[in-house]
């Protein structure tokens, strides 16, 4: 199996995930005690989860896929996983990956033009 293809199937999982989280949000974490600054941090890890799951459709079509579409996964691992953390638990512990995650979808975008 090519890397393009390797990454082509982890964005459609990725969506579908985030559709699912999406709906989570819309439906369920709505109905939680959370206080609204777990409500934007929720809407934000799930807004940049949708992003880079498109992006990732980018990647598989860039001349690096497997380098591009390893980055954009590790980014939106630390970036949206810790938020999705934070907003689920109410726990601050794992925000310091955040900005490791940031610059990991950054240079996911940049390895895109490989």
């Amino acid at each position: 199996m090519t890397a393009s293809l390797v990454v082509q199937r982890l964005a459609g999982v990725s969506g579908a995930l985030a559709v699912a989280a999406g709906a989570y949000g819309a439906h369920g974490f709505k109905q939680s005690e959370a206080d609204d600054y777990q409500r934007v941090l929720f809407e934000t890890a799930n807004k940049y989860h949708f992003y880079h799951s498109l992006a990732l459709l980018g990647a598989s079509r860039c001349g690096k896929p497997a380098v591009a579409g390893t980055l954009l996964m590790a980014g939106m691992g630390m970036f949206c996983g810790s938020l999705y953390h934070q907003a689920l638990t109410g726990d601050p512990g794992m925000r310091k990956v955040a900005p490791l995650g940031g610059g990991a979808l950054i240079v996911g975008w940049l390895a895109m033009v490989l």
